[in-house]
């Protein structure tokens, strides 16, 4: 009796989440779409200054108003936008590139291969990932690209250490010792038995890392590690709008919106990918 009350709600649940899970997938993808057409319709030079027409309202010409430099703010948030997910997307997939193969070969291979990378590990975990963002930025020096490889070199540990547990546990299964015995590589295990397993964790892991990846792309941005003038990213309009919150505070708005949309709906969207991978405890955004 209990059983079949609690189906309706699990249902009514899981209609929820995949409600969310695609909203926020179509927002992601009309935002993307709108700094694709904005890179190739561009109306508006998002680096050409105008002074005279500096600090402008919304009007036809410019929807959202001008900046400081009279600049077209809806040009550069869209294309500010794409700036910032797509170094965040290139950073997430650099960090899955190196993170995996470490993991799983560490967690296959055992022995001090996996003694090696767990003092690595270690030694990464040892401080935040923001505080060793911020050093390595200021130590490889200010730009978008050092930025990204800050972050990779930063967020690689983490996929490392999930797919090392993972396959550390898979690598104890029947099915594995079956695959040794028929004379199976270990390459060819890894790859045909053990990724798969790993594959809705990592996912998970990743969407809800997004988020995370975004907030330290803009925040670095902001105090002038990430993106340099007068290149359009979320983070750099906040830093550039500031001294005119008082006069013109949407012009901090506008881009601060944006962080908080994204963010959000990459959090639903791992949200709904850990409902459906039914990962609970392993992973943690």
């Amino acid at each position: 009796m209990k059983t079949m009350l609690l189906r309706p709600l699990a249902a009514k649940k899981s209609k929820k989440h995949s409600l969310q899970a695609i909203t926020a997938l179509l927002f992601v993808l009309l935002i993307i779409g709108a700094s694709i057409y904005a890179f190739v319709y561009l109306k508006h030079d998002p680096t050409l200054t105008d002074l005279r027409g500096r600090l402008q309202g919304a009007s036809a010409l410019h929807p959202f108003g001008t900046d400081h430099l009279g600049r077209d703010v809806l040009t550069r948030l869209l294309l500010g936008g794409g700036q910032t997910l797509g170094y965040s997307l290139l950073a997430l997939g650099a960090a899955l590139l190196i993170g995996i193969p470490f993991g799983l070969i560490a967690g296959y291979k055992r022995g001090w291969v996996d003694k090696l990378f767990m003092r690595i590990a270690d030694g990464f975990l040892a401080f935040p990932d923001t505080i060793v963002a911020i050093v390595l930025s200021g130590l490889l020096g200010a730009g978008i690209g050092n930025l990204v490889l800050a972050i990779v070199i930063v967020k690689w540990v983490s996929y490392a250490r999930l797919v090392r547990s993972t396959v550390l546990s898979e690598s104890q299964k029947d099915y594995i010792r079956i695959a040794r015995t028929n004379g199976l590589s270990d390459a060819r295990i890894m790859t045909k038995h053990l990724l798969p397993h790993i594959a809705g964790h990592v996912l998970v892991l990743a969407s809800l890392d997004l988020g995370k990846i975004i907030l330290l792309i803009s925040s670095l941005s902001y105090i002038g590690l990430g993106a340099k003038p007068p290149t359009p990213e979320w983070g750099a309009m906040l830093n550039d709008s500031r001294p005119y919150f008082q006069s013109r505070p949407e012009l901090m708005v506008y881009p601060g919106l944006a962080i908080g949309v994204v963010v959000l709906l990459a959090n639903m969207l791992g949200d709904y990918l850990r409902d459906r991978f039914d990962v609970k405890k392993e992973v943690q955004p």
